[in-house]
């Protein structure tokens, strides 16, 4: 790392704190720490939410992917393209969640089954993410040491400080203040900010790779695979053990089954001004990927390209020679690819690619502190103790248990050793909630006789199978199933369990309408306003997501994006079977990888300008609606009697939720006919 590195890789983060001090005083209810008072819209969903899905942790586990299988393992990807779309432009799940207007998906579980299996799946819920997290300051902490070349041990006088313990709690400190300040109003700030800045830094770090390394010299270190293991021909990796088919049928599968049930982004999740915002935020978010997709997959390939092309052999060597020193073999995968490219990047875009990590390994960790600390209050301990508290007791509490996370994963960093890749540990240990959470999700929000019982039997089913899978993993060091195809089986127990418990504890059916706001039951904070007075077709709600409340630019949004996402699938059908009659070599195979990363290079500085002026939007309008809108104290999380606190006694009338509900008024029934 260079001066000029330094300097960029410091200036970040302190841009970053400056811009973000601002967000305390805004806070003044729990919904707002915990929900930004319900008031994001579409491009800063995209942004920020996209911005802490993605950590560093997140960048290192698709470098280990990338340079174990290539772009052969991501061809694969694509049989889920036309499930992904629809999934996309209808909002499943997350449009239906928001409509409930909980601040947390237990919350919801509360509202939907009991209460007693909120506080479960509240805790399993913790457990599983804490112990997911754990990894997270080590990885993040490791990555730098070796990016930037960093000593082992710091001499302080006559004192030797560890820099590795040193660096996570540096890290952890840092985004650990940040969300102690203000929340998920600071979180969603803070990231909209660094996704802003990173995407600036990734035209840049794209920009340095391809002036560095031409098509052919990528060609030539992709060419490198043993046969049964390309890195290119998807069709000649039946030798891939880890990141294969199998692999990818279960993580399309999951993806599909667990939508939105991994809580790490839960405040994003209730944070939408409304179910139309989620639902565009989601659409968009299609977009925002790409820049970031182009420069990952360049980093990949420039990093293989210097390791494997024999033009780069003297600084191939000089890497080998320190991914040698160490001796853990899988903290040597993990920085395979980050101490490739503290050699290859040149100075200044090392310090750019260092501080967009940064930037993503902070917004990533206050996402994740926030979400475990929030549940284990919301979900664990208030609902236990009974009784709700005044909301700045509440928020402080909050707080308390947000630094009890960071200390956790501060511990288990330092003291576990692990012994698999990050995408094998993620699978395993989201098993423990994910492998029935799925169908307790899915089931609550679109199945009126989905039942407490059923959802018992498949969560307790999913707990079981997922800690007997990590202790089997650590017992049994040549067990025949890895992390991903546990999770598979798991997944696949928990859904069959939770309908045939379901059907046969079934006896009177739920009351959707009032759990979703619908009809009678609707609330006018959340109305989005018909555009159309004629009806949309079966086939464009499906395809396209369109429903009344679709603007011509909603609409044109949805439609750019069903194109886009069709043109893909259909290049992969046809090729595939062109594949089976007549095979490609690995040079068309790379022919087609340049394809796509032309297009990606004409069109991410296009989605770049563009989210960057809608999230500018959308923030001034966010703190507007601070400034101006009442804070409803009621709105803390509190259920009563399967009811959000602050609805008791406001909206509908006050019958069992398994009765049938009074007709509506015509306005009520008008402005249900407009809810998906």
């Amino acid at each position: 790392m260079s001066p000029l590195d330094w300097i960029i890789f410091l200036a970040t983060p302190a841009l970053v704190w400056l811009i973000s001090l601002q967000s305390r005083r805004f806070i003044t209810g729990v919904a707002d720490f915990l929900a930004s008072r319900r008031a994001a819209g579409r491009y800063l969903l995209a942004v920020a939410g996209g911005t802490a899905s993605m950590g560093a942790i997140t960048a290192v586990a698709l470098f280990q992917a990338f340079y174990r299988a290539g772009t052969a393992f991501q061809w694969w990807q694509n049989i889920f393209l036309p499930v992904w779309l629809i999934l996309s432009v209808t909002a499943f799940v997350s449009y239906r969640y928001r409509e409930t207007r909980v601040l947390t998906m237990s919350q919801l579980f509360e509202v939907r089954y009991s209460h007693r299996f909120r506080i479960f799946m509240g805790a399993t819920m913790v457990l599983s993410g804490v112990v997911n997290y754990g990894i997270f300051p080590a990885v993040g902490a490791h990555f730098f040491l070796y990016y930037c070349h960093l000593p082992r041990v710091l001499e302080l006088g006559s004192v030797a400080v560890p820099v590795f313990p040193l660096l996570m709690a540096v890290f952890l400190s840092f985004a650990l203040y940040m969300v102690l300040l203000g929340g998920q109003l600071q979180a969603m700030l803070t990231d909209c900010v660094e996704g802003l800045i990173s995407g600036v830094l990734f035209l840049v770090v794209a920009g340095a790779i391809l002036a560095k390394f031409s098509f052919h010299q990528m060609f030539v270190g992709m060419d490198t695979g043993r046969p049964g293991q390309s890195l290119l021909n998807p069709f000649d990796m039946g030798r891939q053990h880890s990141f294969n088919l199998i692999y990818v049928l279960i993580g399309g599968a999951s993806a599909i089954y667990t939508t939105m049930s991994w809580q790490g982004n839960q405040g994003f999740n209730a944070a939408p001004a409304n179910a139309h915002e989620a639902k565009m935020g989601g659409i968009l978010g299609n977009w925002r990927g790409l820049a970031r997709g182009l420069v990952f997959t360049l980093l990949g390939l420039a990093a293989i390209t210097l390791l494997r092309n024999p033009a780069f052999h003297g600084q191939a060597s000089v890497v080998k020679g320190q991914l040698q020193r160490i001796a853990d073999p899988a903290l040597r995968s993990q920085e395979t690819i980050p101490l490739a490219l503290s050699y290859l990047l040149p100075s200044g875009v090392r310090g750019c690619f260092g501080a967009m990590m940064f930037l993503m390994m902070v917004s990533c960790d206050m996402s994740y502190l926030h979400s475990w600390g929030s549940i284990f209050i919301q979900d664990v301990v208030l609902p236990i103790r009974g009784r709700p508290l005044a909301p700045h007791q509440q928020i402080n509490w909050l707080r308390w248990s947000i630094t009890g996370v960071a200390a956790f994963a501060f511990l288990f960093s330092l003291l576990f050793a692990q012994t698999q890749y990050i995408l094998m540990f993620f699978a395993v240990t989201g098993t423990i909630f994910l492998g029935g959470s799925g169908a307790v999700i899915i089931g609550g929000l679109y199945w009126k006789r989905g039942t407490t019982a059923g959802a018992w039997t498949a969560q307790i089913l999913s707990l079981v199978l997922g800690v007997g899978g990590i202790v089997l993993e650590e017992i049994w060091p040549h067990f025949p199933l890895n992390g991903q195809e546990i999770f598979g089986l798991t997944m696949l127990a928990c859904a069959s369990s939770y309908g045939l418990v379901s059907l046969a504890t079934c006896r009177v059916p739920f009351n959707m309408d009032r759990m979703l706001h619908r009809n009678q039951y609707a609330r006018s904070e959340d109305a989005v306003a018909s555009r159309t007075r004629s009806s949309i077709g079966g086939w464009k709600r499906l395809l396209l997501g369109f429903d009344e409340s679709f603007t011509r630019g909603d609409k044109a949004i949805s439609w750019s994006l069903f194109l886009w996402t069709t043109f893909w699938f259909a290049s992969f059908v046809l090729i595939s079977l062109w594949n089976l009659f007549q095979p490609w070599n690995n040079r068309l195979w790379w022919q087609w990888v340049v394809l796509q990363l032309v297009l990606s290079i004409i069109l991410s500085p296009v989605t770049t300008i563009w989210f960057t002026w809608g999230a500018l939007r959308d923030l001034r309008r966010m703190l507007l609606i601070f400034r101006h809108r009442a804070v409803d104290v009621r709105d803390n999380g509190q259920v009563i009697d399967h009811r959000n606190a602050n609805e008791v006694g406001c909206i509908g009338e006050p019958e069992a939720m398994g009765a049938a509900p009074s007709p509506p008024t015509p306005a009520a029934a008008a402005e249900g006919a407009r809810s998906r």
